[in-house]
């Protein structure tokens, strides 16, 4: 089990768990289960977990069609006493302009307790974080 630590999870440092996979959506289910295992390693509830598993596709959903061809889909997981934090960053050569209307970004920030996207250095990123409501 984690340390005792806040209830966020910190990305601001190296990542506890990192997978580096082709932009494709093919592995989104690796994405998904990965996030779902690492939740319940926190103790996640059972609706907490399938809401973090939904918000991972969603991330990717806005993630995937901004990656440049041939070219890696970085997942970062931060690993919190009650929080788990995704970043889904992909390569692009063209960063696009953020569309908070879209029904991916809708259902993202409806599971998420915060949700953001980055641009910069030749890379999109969506990142999230769900905080468990376990008491533990």
């Amino acid at each position: 089990m984690p340390e005792p630590g806040p209830a966020t999870a910190s990305p601001a440092g190296r990542a506890d768990v990192e997978l580096r996979l082709p932009a494709d959506g093919a592995y989104v289910s690796v994405l998904r289960t990965t996030a779902a295992g690492l939740a319940a390693r926190l103790d996640f509830t059972i609706d907490d977990i399938e809401d973090l598993r939904i918000a991972v596709g969603e991330a990717t959903a806005l993630a995937l069609p901004e990656a440049d061809p041939e070219t890696d889909m970085v997942c970062s997981f931060f690993l919190g006493q009650r929080a788990l934090t995704v970043e889904v960053r992909v390569e692009t050569s063209t960063p696009p302009e953020p569309n908070y209307e879209s029904f991916a970004w809708q259902v993202l920030n409806t599971l998420a307790t915060s949700a953001e996207e980055t641009t910069g250095d030749g890379s999109f990123s969506v990142r999230l974080t769900v905080v468990s409501g376990t008491d533990l």
